[in-house]
């Protein structure tokens, strides 16, 4: 129960800071060109608390339901007031009205809050860099047999100290460098008993897109030295019923060692109905165990249980200086701003399934887990979830503030608006996609849960 309220409270206040800091930045630049802002609100439903602006102008409000949040800006609906309420508008109030703004003023204020997404990420992440990060290092802890990195004579302990020529601090760096290089050469320079050397190594093409698999691990055959640990497992399910117990270290399967996830995964997938020997260490005493994993409905197998990776290093903090910090947030931003939009193009091509969308269920899950690891962890992942708002509002959708810089951009082009029935009638379709994607993303997140 504690754990639950933890993972809402730490939802909630991921997503009024964030939707805060978007509608704000609608809020800051239309009051800077002089449009007239009535009301500023956080949240919906019922006020919880409301004040006037020292000039009389704005009511800002906090309201009981904390997902959402608005600007209300005089004339931004125009179809929506009535002739009367038109007369009625005092000259100064005429000229400060949102829609006899130009174009270039309403474009800016459209791309205002997305914009504001970007620059909480590249603060959020400068503040990660100065404050430490808990890091997996760079260490090589695992070398498979007969693999790329062994044929590159990668050895166990070897310290990589650059990939590509960039200097990596963590094991997630090599990792993140490693999938840039699929298909291409990529070169490591690592530290050995004190001594430098060189390795470069061909990463081979990979069936599944690099995004969706360990890299480092699968395809050149070289990992951080971790063990994969049982962190749960369901009552009455294969693994239950085989003798399987959270905290279980699982040394190997099918007689095969076991250094990732992802390899014990696909060795259960391809044994469903089929039994499989699984030895696993509990405590010091070594215990062999035979599970049959079940069939789901995609003819794979699966156990019931939940699977960690822990590191046979321990974690190691990372602080950078105030340069790096300004470098990285900047650099980290637009990294995460690129991969958000090649996952949704790969997701729009099939290459990737949209299966793997996230809802609202995936970020508060997410939203506990690192708020438990830390206040730099927690920042991390806000700026994560900013840059993504900032990049799903530029889509080109109606009743997105994309579809809003259109909606200007054709008014530029013809010299006069649309036409409300026609921008009704688009609103309604972009909120018809909105809508549908919500749904499925909601549906993605029960399924993930029901199926542990």
């Amino acid at each position: 129960m504690i754990e639950t309220l933890h993972t809402v409270a730490a939802f909630v206040v991921a997503i009024a800071l964030l939707i805060a800091v978007h509608e704000f930045g609608h809020f800051i630049v239309a009051r800077k060109l002089g449009v007239k802002v009535e009301k500023f609100s956080i949240g919906f439903g019922p006020a919880l608390l409301s004040w006037r602006s020292q000039d009389k102008e704005v009511l800002y409000v906090i309201a009981a339901i904390p997902l959402g949040g608005y600007v209300k800006m005089l004339g931004e609906n125009p179809d929506e007031q009535g002739d009367e309420a038109k007369v009625e508008l005092s000259e100064e109030d005429r000229l400060r009205s949102f829609d006899v703004q130009p174009v270039w003023k309403r474009a800016s204020i459209a791309v205002a809050g997305p914009l504001f997404n970007f620059l909480f990420a590249i603060v959020a992440y400068m503040i990660v860099g100065w404050g430490g990060q808990s890091v997996l290092p760079p260490v090589i802890g695992h070398v498979a047999p007969a693999s790329l990195a062994e044929q590159s004579g990668l050895l166990e302990q070897d310290r990589i100290l650059t990939a590509q020529g960039v200097a990596v601090h963590s094991w997630q760096q090599v990792e993140e460098i490693a999938k840039d290089r699929v298909g291409h050469s990529l070169s490591l320079l690592v530290n050995r008993g004190g001594s430098e050397r060189s390795v470069e190594i061909d990463v081979p093409q990979t069936a599944l897109d690099p995004l969706l698999i360990n890299v480092a691990a699968d395809n050149i055959g070289m990992g951080p030295g971790t063990q994969v640990v049982v962190a749960d497992v369901v009552k009455d399910s294969p693994a239950d019923l085989g003798g399987l117990r959270a905290g279980d270290v699982v040394i190997d399967i099918s007689g095969s060692p076991v250094s990732g996830i992802s390899a014990f995964i696909d060795e259960i997938r391809a044994h469903a109905g089929k039994t499989v020997p699984i030895s696993v260490k509990r405590g010091d005493v070594l215990v062999n165990l035979a599970i049959s994993p079940q069939v789901d409905n995609n003819g794979h197998g699966r156990i019931g249980a939940k699977m960690a990776t822990r590191s046979m290093l321990p974690p190691e903090i990372y602080h950078m200086s105030p340069i790096e910090g300004v470098k990285y947030g900047f650099v980290r931003t637009w990294e995460m701003t690129y991969m958000t939009l090649d996952v949704l193009g790969k997701m729009l091509t099939s290459a990737i399934s949209p299966e793997n969308l996230g809802g609202p269920i995936a970020i508060a899950q997410i939203a506990g887990k690192t708020a438990e690891l830390g206040l730099i962890a927690f920042i991390s992942f806000l700026a994560l979830i900013s840059v993504n708002l900032g990049v799903l509002n530029l889509l080109p959708i109606p009743v997105l503030d994309g579809g809003h810089l259109i909606y200007l951009a054709i008014e530029k082009l013809k010299g006069s608006p649309l036409s409300p029935k026609l921008m009704e009638r688009t609103q309604i379709v972009g909120i018809v996609l909105i809508g549908a994607l919500m749904i499925f993303a909601f549906y993605n997140d029960i399924s993930r849960w029901l199926k542990g």
